[in-house]
Formats: structure tokens, sequence, C-alpha cells
């Protein structure tokens, strides 16, 4: 691992406290954290802002659960990101997806049209940075303006944090 997470030891009251937009307090340390945010226990600031925004597009976007969990897996299969994937194989089963529908997603097909679309989408946005014109009215027959602007921002999120992820050399934890 390049950026291991930060020994129990050296966390202080400033690390922890970086951690509150996402851990409760009796999980604010080094084994609470797990391998995925214990290395940014190394930058409280960084995470203190980061975890803001990660924390939104988690558990408070306006995307459908399915919708998100799509988007995260196909981000997560396109970036090579084992950590993001393992993860959120179980949330994906949680909103609905069957696992031969997690599979095709390593395809970038989908048996539901409007899934198929999700998956355009997030290929658009991570090959070119933008949606066609015609992907953004597709995706505004199912969602609203507000949930777009959430699905723009979940494919961007998640790419950064794939990226974080693969640097780091964060690995799946290895229950999963």
């Amino acid at each position: 691992m390049r950026l291991p997470p930060l020994p129990a030891d050296e966390w202080d009251d400033r690390t922890r406290h970086a951690f509150k937009g996402l851990l409760p307090r009796a999980i604010r340390n080094a084994e609470g954290a797990g391998p995925a945010m214990g290395p940014l226990a190394r930058h409280p600031d960084l995470t203190e802002a980061y975890l803001g925004f990660s924390v939104y597009l988690l558990f408070r976007s306006t995307l459908p659960p399915r919708v998100r969990e799509l988007t995260i897996l196909r981000v997560a299969h396109r970036r090579g990101c084992a950590y993001e994937w393992a993860h959120h194989l179980q949330f994906g089963q949680d909103a609905g997806l069957t696992l031969d529908e997690i599979e095709a997603v390593t395809r970038g097909e989908a048996a539901d049209d409007f899934d198929r679309l999700v998956l355009t989408a997030v290929d658009e946005l991570d090959d070119k940075s933008e949606l066609s014109d015609q992907t953004w009215a597709a995706l505004a027959e199912r969602l609203d303006e507000k949930q777009r602007m959430d699905l723009v921002f979940t494919v961007g999120g998640y790419i950064l944090l794939a990226i974080a992820l693969n640097t780091f050399g964060v690995q799946p934890d290895p229950e999963r």
C-alpha cells in the first residue's frame, strides 16, 4: 500500500473531528475508518472537506438508490477500482440490482432501457467530461433537473475517489 492508514497512535482530536460527517463518535478511530478512509486521516483538513461532499453523494443525493449504485459500479469498473467495486456490490444488491445485472455493468449492458441509458451517461462523462444533448434529454424523461445534476456529480465524485483509492493502493476488505 502506497499510503497506508494513519496508525492508531497518531490519531488526535483534529483527526477524529475530520470524520464527524461520516463516522459515529465511537468509531472515529483507525479501526473504524477502515482501509479506504484510514489513509485520509493523514490529512484532516482535506478529509473534512471531502467527506461532506462524499456523504451527500452516498446518503442525501436525489438519485434513486438503484441509479446511484449502477453509476458507482460502472465508474468502479471503468476505473479499475477494486475497493470501490467490492464495497458497492452489496449496496447495489440492497438497491435492487441482481448479480446478473451487476455483472452486465462490466460489459456496459443492461436489459432495461433506462439502466442502459444510465450506463451510457457514465461512459460519456468519463470519456468526454460532458453529456451529449441526446443523453441529457433522454435522462430528462425519468430524472428531474436536480437528479441529473446529482448524476453528473456522482460520476465525477466516484471517479475522484477511484483515482485516490487506486493511487493510495487501497484494496478490498478481505471479508468482502
